[in-house]
Formats: structure tokens, C-alpha cells, sequence
């Protein structure tokens, strides 16, 4: 509710003062992005902890689970950064975010599509 309301309050804020100062307006809704960011350190936390635990308890090799979250971690971002380079009128930026997150979210997904492949060809052996 917290984040929820500042980050409105700092949209709010930014409309105002875009008329006179778009650079300020763009730092303002920076700034707040990295304060509710940086709030969240505990809930995520939380929940990394909670995966951790739910892939012991599942069995599933850790190998596996490393790449679900470094895609939903390059994904948070890129959806941050990419909307932070529309705001400030740089579509062809966001774009580009957003094509290099998709590149990345590859890449770091490739050991887990590795395993599938191997395992698609044993069953067919």
C-alpha cells in the first residue's frame, strides 16, 4: 500500500512538474522507482528464501531452479527500465531494453533448456 501510494503521489508530482522541467519530472519518478525498490529488500527476502526452501523440498537439482530466477530477476528489471525509458520519451530505448532483456532472459534460461533437450533425447532412446 506503502509503494502504491508514493509511487502515485510521485506520478502525481511529475505531471506537475514536467510542464516546467521534464529532466526533473524524470528524476522524481526515478527517485521514487529506487525508494520502493529498495524497500522491498525484505519481502524479497522472504520470498527468495521461501523458493530456496520449496526447491529442497521438492528435489528438483538446484541447477534447475537457478535459471527460473535469474530470468524473473532479469525480467522485474528490464520491465522497470524499459517503462523508465518510455516515461522519459525514449521509445526507441525501451525497445531496445526490452529486446536485450529478452536476449539475456535467453541466455540464462539455456542450462535449463540443455537439461530438457537431454532429457527429450534419453526418452526417445
Amino acid at each position: 500500500m506503502q509503494a502504491t501510494c508514493l509511487c502515485v503521489l510521485a506520478a502525481v508530482l511529475a505531471l506537475v512538474v514536467k510542464r516546467g522541467s521534464p529532466e526533473t519530472a524524470l528524476l522524481l519518478v526515478l527517485g521514487a522507482a529506487v525508494a520502493v525498490l529498495l524497500s522491498l529488500g525484505q519481502a524479497l527476502e522472504e520470498a527468495v528464501a521461501f523458493l530456496e526452501e520449496l526447491g529442497r523440498r521438492s528435489g528438483m537439482p538446484e541447477g534447475l531452479l537457478i535459471p527460473l530466477y535469474k530470468v524473473a530477476g532479469i525480467a522485474l528489471v528490464v520491465k522497470v527500465g524499459g517503462g523508465l525509458c518510455a516515461d522519459a520519451g525514449e521509445s526507441a530505448l525501451a525497445a531496445v531494453v526490452e529486446t536485450a532483456g529478452s536476449v539475456c532472459a535467453l541466455a540464462a534460461a539455456l542450462p535449463l533448456l540443455r537439461t530438457v533437450l537431454e532429457l527429450l533425447m534419453e526418452l526417445m532412446a
